[in-house]
């Protein structure tokens, strides 16, 4: 099915303070297993990799930096790293209840449905002004709202390549159904949970540079060099 696009929520108060601490506290955190407490509480409804899995993920990405000042804030390390905004990447999504994870091909069933028009091009999967638009659109929709269009959509697009509905002849229906289900209601549910909050939205894709994650002032490089935006509530 391809590449997923990948929005992480990034709770801004515990990205603000793990970005003051060192390096070394970091680290020592991480290997001891004493910053589980400081780390939002995961969203059920969402994707995120368990305690243990992105303490790892976070110390073999550390250990394999070249020398660097532990002392320093962890801010500090990152910029001064080559590789930093992949280290950021790994503390962004420490600091994240989870992620909307979804394939390519889907996401643009369900933002053309969401915005009421058809994106051209994948490259408007990650643009801000889709991400600006689709925040704006879900302030006017629930979830059963958007469950619904998005099925009625799939349905008319398959009858409209001649592909069967009947679950009898296609075993794939069901589970597909259920998976636009659940990946559209969690679209509306993320978008609901970053707006008014102390939740961002950082949008990106699987195994794109780290570099080419967020928008505007929550791009990473931008946050690498002026360090957590302030809150615009």
């Amino acid at each position: 099915m391809g590449l997923e696009v990948v929005v992480v929520l990034v709770h801004r108060p515990s990205l603000d303070a793990m970005l003051r601490m060192t390096w070394a506290e970091v680290d020592d955190g991480m290997q001891q297993r004493t910053l589980r407490d400081q780390r939002p509480h995961a969203d059920a409804r969402l994707v995120r990799p368990f305690d243990i899995d992105a303490e790892a993920e976070w110390l073999d990405w550390s250990e394999g930096r070249p020398a660097h000042d532990r002392d320093l804030p962890l801010l500090d390390g990152l910029r001064d790293d080559e590789d930093g905004a992949e280290g950021l990447l790994h503390v962004m999504r420490w600091c994240s209840p989870g992620a909307w994870e979804v394939w390519e091909g889907r996401a643009f069933l369900y933002l053309d449905v969401l915005l009421g028009r058809e994106l051209p091009h994948v490259d408007d999967l990650y643009a801000e002004a889709t991400w600006k638009d689709a925040a704006q659109a879900a302030r006017t929709k629930t979830e059963t709202d958007l469950v619904e269009a998005v099925v009625l959509s799939w349905m008319q697009r398959r009858e409209a390549l001649g592909e069967t509905l009947d679950e009898h002849r296609d075993p794939r229906i069901l589970p597909t159904h259920e998976a636009h289900t659940r990946n559209a209601g969690s679209l509306i549910h993320m978008l609901h949970q970053a707006d008014g909050t102390d939740l961002v939205a950082v949008v990106g894709r699987e195994h794109l540079s780290a570099t080419a994650w967020g928008h505007g002032a929550w791009s990473l490089p931008s946050v690498l060099e002026d360090g957590v935006p302030p809150s615009t509530d």
